[in-house]
């Protein structure tokens, strides 16, 4: 596969010598999760392939550009797994994209987010450079850890070019249950299992019914699948989830993320609702106002996120915060060419 990190490089010191605006990206699957941003488009897809790989020591780092579909097969081949299971929400995703958004699927609750399996990266900065931060180590907390803070940064801080990712094995058994109860109870009933040793790796209720997933050894599992007594379904509820396939995300109204404390409980959501991560997430649809919907998300202790390419998709940062993004910006993008307002205009 391509190393074309020289290229990139060039175009970097090129645009910087210009003053000229970037736009970085890869597949483009996640347009919609940011705002437009005007600049000469950089794509990172022509630099692509896995630069190595150790089955035996659960580590892979691959370039920014390769497809996620390709890195999962990789990792399938050897019984291994994103454990933070990224979605893709096109064919086109690739894994630099999966970093810069950050975003991960029903089992982040229980496994971690992709910042938590992100070792080590190599990134083109906004000062002409291509530098390397962190290690193919799991122990590496020296200095500021850098390659972390690019998860969910939408491409503001510099281009990705490599991220090595901490892997796990693939679940020995798993069972997809659907339990009849309705929201007040579902979040009732998991805060109790909470505290019990079960495998759930996945909870989310569709406005109907509780849908569980459990994983594990195939003892664990049997035993955790008879002792809950719930219908065991087919698998396809996840995926669809994930990848904002099921009928649900079909609706025309604009679609919100909350992310909420577990304790918010049962709120009265203008519109229709699915709880996902066991009620930490909310999958909104819903015609009301985007201040609307944030004031119900920051009352209940939480924020919301549009994703339906509203100008100002993101929750809006509380001034201090927002001084530590541009401080931050700042120091890896003196110039201010990364994606410029891409999250936010102050950005």
């Amino acid at each position: 596969m391509a190393d074309n990190s020289a290229q990139l490089l060039d175009q970097v010191q090129g645009a910087l010598a210009a003053g000229t605006p970037l736009f970085i990206h890869g597949g483009q699957s996640k347009l919609h999760l940011g705002r437009k941003v005007q600049g000469q488009p950089l794509d990172t897809r022509s630099h692509q392939g896995v630069v190595s790989y150790d089955p035996t020591e659960l580590i892979i780092t691959v370039r920014a550009g390769t497809p996620l579909h390709e890195l999962e097969a990789v990792l399938a081949e050897q019984g291994q797994c994103l454990p933070c299971e990224p979605p893709h929400l096109g064919a086109s995703a690739t894994v630099g994209g999966m970093l810069a958004t950050g975003l991960a699927g029903p089992r982040r609750p229980w496994a971690g987010s992709v910042r938590d399996f992100v070792l080590g990266t190599r990134l083109i900065t906004g000062h002409g450079k291509h530098l390397k931060f962190g290690a193919e180590v799991m122990k590496n907390v020296a200095g500021y850890d850098v390659s972390r803070l690019l998860a969910g940064s939408h491409g503001c801080l510099g281009v990705i070019t490599e991220v090595s990712l901490k892997v796990l094995p693939k679940a020995r058994a798993v069972a997809n249950l659907r339990l009849q109860v309705d929201l007040a109870e579902a979040l009732q009933r998991l805060a109790e299992w909470g505290q019990q040793p079960l495998p759930i790796s996945a909870a989310c209720h569709d406005g109907e019914a509780l849908h569980l997933r459990l994983e594990g050894g195939e003892g664990s599992v049997a035993a955790a699948r008879d002792r809950l007594g719930c219908e065991t379904v087919e698998p396809g509820f996840w995926e669809a989830l994930k990848e904002q396939r099921a009928p649900f995300f079909q609706d025309a109204r604009p679609l919100w993320r909350l992310s909420l404390p577990l304790a918010a409980g049962d709120l009265n959501l203008v519109g229709e609702q699915w709880a996902d991560w066991g009620g930490a997430q909310r999958w909104l649809k819903t015609d009301a106002s985007a201040e609307q919907v944030r004031a119900m998300a920051a009352g209940a202790g939480g924020h919301a996120v549009c994703y339906s390419g509203q100008h100002a998709p993101f929750h809006p940062l509380p001034a201090a915060l927002l001084r530590y993004h541009q401080q931050l910006k700042a120091s890896l993008d003196p110039q201010g060419i990364f994606n410029p307002g891409r999250m936010y205009a102050e950005l």
